[in-house]
């Protein structure tokens, strides 16, 4: 999957290089801007035994098709929570690793000149990986499950907004960050 979010990140990349001398002027700050990057600090609840909340980081890549929508592809990497675990030698500490990778169409609608809403529906790759020092065992699940999101943009600039948004990574794991998702970050246009 991450080779798939480079790939688009180049690819759109390029498809902007070859529309910059199309693209008309005077068209505000998101449709002027037809590629844009972003990253965030995302915030997920962990299954565990104390089900704290832990912040971890988000990457994301668009390309506005008009002025409402848009194809985004992002990754997200959640906090490492520590776990205990029972197994065949009896009680041990672990780690969970949680990250979530998706690719959705976006759909915004201004509500001012600067603040927009948006809604997002796509496809969600997660996965969560459990390191068991204690015994040196370790195993990974993965799930696909359908993606959405809704949120507000806040313009800052021509280029550079304010975005925080509430997501939903697929279905609840049973380890691992949970699938509901608060982030909060800045977009940059190109």
């Amino acid at each position: 999957m991450n080779k798939l979010l480079i790939a688009l990140a180049v690819g759109l990349t390029a498809i902007t290089s070859a529309q910059a001398q199309t693209t008309t002027n005077g068209l505000g700050p998101d449709w002027a801007s037809r590629t844009y990057l972003g990253v965030a600090v995302a915030g997920a609840e962990n299954r565990a035994a104390d089900d704290d909340w832990k912040a971890g980081g988000k990457v994301f890549a668009g390309y506005n098709v008009d002025q409402n929508w848009a194809l985004e592809a992002g990754y997200t990497r959640f906090g490492n929570e520590d776990v205990n675990v029972l197994s065949t030698s009896g009680f041990g500490q672990g780690e969970v690793k949680s990250s979530s990778s998706y690719v959705a169409a976006k759909y915004a609608v201004p509500l001012n000149e600067r603040l927009s809403a948006y809604g997002k529906l796509g496809v969600a790759r997660n996965e969560r990986k459990v390191n068991l020092p204690s015994n040196g065992a370790s195993y990974s699940d993965n799930d696909n499950g359908v993606y959405g999101a809704v949120g507000l943009q806040y313009a800052l600039g021509q280029n550079l907004s304010l975005v925080g948004e509430y997501e939903r990574y697929g279905k609840q794991p049973e380890i691992g960050a949970k699938a509901d998702v608060v982030s909060v970050g800045l977009k940059v246009g190109f």
